[in-house]
């Protein structure tokens, strides 16, 4: 089978976005499948127009001059379906599968059907939802309800839809798309890349005079919905309790500088360190100092109907989790088993969580097994790749049977 994927961005840049991709595409060449990927015109790092990155082959569309909105995004449409339809000719896939945002949907689609192609839509997130998380958007805005009823078009006349989880299938049911058409493929993680934790870096934790010390830690991007001033508002009532706790924040993001002030106007400025962002190879270093991985999202919709792949990949590396209890939280962290959930956008439930933790070392080990087999159990990629076969093969059955 041959499978060629629309994509926003993939690799060489790293995201949670391109370490989905990644597995996917990896998984499928597992199993013999030959798959390739276009990107748009948003991705952003510079390269050929046909690049190979970890073995998987990306073909490129050119970026444009930006235009007002919306007339830059039809313009975006109109560029990567043409791109798109010149790929067809050449890789000849057997079906086209398109990740969100929509723009990658609108013109998949449009590629697919010049070609009578089936074609599958991937939603990872509402991008109408990810741009309010993001403060670019707000919500109930006409851009918001444009963007909202284009997504719910192109899902309409999608062969087939996957979503990463429950939260985003049953916000599509309630739009009126198909229990039957949409399958939840879920966040995994790759063990080839998350699989093998890091042994404790002695040298880095002494750079850092992190040595000895209760570290709570964030590893990701730095976007407003994170949570992560809720996280610094949280470190001076947890010192109180825990005395020689410490946050290492790694990463980067449009909320740095703001994040930045607020620590060091903290009366726990000293507690807290600010890494940046790190060269994804040497990020096992910084999991290795860390011994509860804290994500204190703020309850809103994106929250509440995604998933993240950070919790995921912190248990694969036997880390401790502590994370606010939104829903995309509570479909993964069994709250006391795999993991602590406590109050959103409340930093006194975030302190008393992690203080608790902190004095009840006696069940670490066994919090860190459990979590690490249930990755590795339910939340592999090389299982769950399976769900997408079927799909596939029925919207290929079903344009065959519309050609008889």
């Amino acid at each position: 089978m041959r499978i060629l994927h629309i994509l926003d961005h993939s690799l060489p840049m790293h995201s949670g976005y391109t370490f989905r991709t990644r597995a996917i595409m990896k998984a499928q060449q597992a199993i013999g499948w030959d798959v390739s990927g276009v990107t748009g015109v948003r991705h952003a790092a510079k390269g050929p127009d046909v690049e190979i990155s970890d073995g998987l082959t990306f073909y490129r569309t050119q970026p444009l001059t930006p235009l007002p909105p919306p007339i830059g995004e039809w313009r975006e449409i109109r560029v990567l379906a043409g791109r798109i339809s010149d790929i067809v000719n050449t890789f000849k896939p057997d079906i086209i599968h398109a990740h969100s945002p929509v723009l990658s949907g609108l013109a998949g689609l449009r590629a697919a059907r010049k070609a009578r192609l089936p074609f599958i839509y991937e939603i990872r997130a509402f991008w109408e939802d990810a741009a309010v998380g993001n403060g670019t958007g707000r919500e109930g805005s006409a851009r918001y309800r444009a963007t909202k009823a284009l997504e719910t078009w192109v899902c309409r006349h999608a062969d087939a839809v996957v979503v990463i989880c429950d939260g985003l299938k049953r916000d599509l049911m309630m739009r009126g798309i198909s229990k039957e058409k949409i399958t939840v493929s879920p966040n995994g993680v790759d063990l080839e890349l998350f699989g093998t934790p890091a042994s404790y870096d002695t040298a880095l934790a002494e750079e850092l005079s992190l040595n000895g010390k209760n570290v709570v830690g964030f590893v990701g991007s730095f976007y407003d919905y994170e949570g992560l001033d809720i996280l610094i508002e949280a470190m001076p009532t947890l010192i109180e309790t825990t005395p020689d706790a410490y946050l290492l924040l790694v990463g980067g993001g449009p909320m740095e500088a703001a994040l930045r002030a607020q620590a060091e106007s903290s009366f726990a400025a000293g507690h807290i360190h600010f890494i940046g962002r790190v060269p994804h190879d040497t990020v096992g270093r910084y999991y290795s100092l860390i011994d509860v991985l804290t994500y204190p999202r703020k309850a809103m919709r994106l929250t509440d109907l995604v998933t993240p792949l950070k919790p995921l990949e912190a248990m694969a590396q036997r880390r401790l989790v502590a994370a606010s209890d939104v829903g995309g939280h509570r479909e993964l962290i069994e709250n006391g088993v795999t993991g602590t959930l406590f109050a959103p956008d409340d930093p006194e439930s975030c302190a008393a969580a992690l203080g608790e933790m902190f004095r009840n070392r006696h069940n670490w080990e066994a919090r860190r097994d459990t979590a690490q087999n249930f990755v590795r159990q339910d939340r592999n990629w090389l299982s769950n790749i399976s769900c997408y076969e079927p799909v596939y093969h029925k919207s290929i059955a079903a344009h065959e049977g519309l050609r008889r």
